[in-house]
């Protein structure tokens, strides 16, 4: 069985030619090193090599990955657990804003948190996880049927008002792919939520290569505002907002002092500094919302 993927061609423009932008570690599970290269053309950057599809999924099998968990070890998942009841309203009336039906399908569902609170609030939901156990816990806790990610490709065409993917696209791992799935999905006039972290943000720049935002290998692509953009204009989609994801600065602070070996008191200091150099930098993870053109 192949171990690796290597990209010889830049998965956003295609272009050949990349230098090295960080090692980084696998602070969370394995500990093995893995380079994040950048694209001289394009300035997209990208793991590279990755694991092979077959054998990623290894690097998801730990409760130390929370967002495939609600466990409640730990003062950092205790805390994760604790915003995302907070947040999970806000997202649901964040759709609700712009959404022109109540047809949504979310990607990447994860244990049904999302889908759940969409279901609460009379959307008619879909979700599509390609694991096994986080399907069995959505169906166990919250009755949902969460479907593989290969029925993406049988969901009708323009059949879809809202298409989520929070903190997804970075672990996509056909990326245009599944993109020109995503679009054809979509209704014309529907609505695109993208939410991925910024390594343009002031924590990442401070944390370097502990930046948990990276979290190698699992995250194939590192995004900045231009590359995202860039990405979904090819598939004719335009970026009609940028909003902040303003807790994530915090807990992405908290996780990368871990790895440091710092303490909680610097994380939340990280976390605020970096949300109010946001005009600068942008927040430490963005949504993006994107329409057809």
């Amino acid at each position: 069985m192949e171990q690796l993927k290597k990209y010889d061609a830049c998965p956003v423009c295609e272009a050949t030619q990349f230098e090295t932008h960080l090692e980084v570690k696998d602070w969370m599970i394995t500990k093995e090193v893995f380079t994040i290269q950048k694209c001289t053309s394009c300035g997209f950057h990208f793991t590279n090599p990755v694991p092979s599809e077959d054998t990623i999924g290894t690097y998801y099998k730990s409760e130390e990955y929370v967002s495939h968990s609600s466990t409640n070890k730990g003062l950092v998942n205790k805390l994760y657990n604790i915003v995302r009841n907070v947040t999970l309203a806000k997202k649901v009336s964040l759709i609700q804003s712009y959404a022109k039906g109540n047809s949504i399908l979310d990607i990447g569902s994860g244990t049904g948190h999302f889908l759940n609170a969409c279901k609460q609030n009379d959307l008619k939901v879909q979700g599509l996880e390609p694991d096994i156990d986080a399907r069995t816990f959505a169906k166990d806790n919250f009755g949902l049927d969460l479907e593989p990610l290969d029925t993406l490709q049988s969901i009708a065409s323009n059949s879809k008002d809202v298409i989520t993917m929070w903190h997804v696209l970075e672990h996509v791992y056909h990326l245009k792919r599944d993109i020109i799935q995503i679009t054809r999905v979509l209704k014309e006039d529907g609505t695109l939520f993208i939410a991925v972290p910024n390594m343009n943000s002031y924590d990442a720049t401070l944390y370097k290569e502990y930046w948990a935002a990276y979290d190698v290998p699992r995250h194939l692509y590192h995004f900045q505002e231009n590359t995202i953009k860039e990405l979904f204009s090819q598939f004719d989609m335009v970026c009609v907002d940028v909003l902040p994801m303003k807790f994530d600065s915090y807990y992405v602070s908290m996780l990368s002092e871990k790895y440091k070996g710092g303490n909680i008191v610097k994380a939340f200091m990280n976390g605020f500094l970096s949300n109010m150099k946001s005009a600068t930098n942008g927040y430490s993870s963005q949504i993006y919302v994107f329409k057809k053109k």
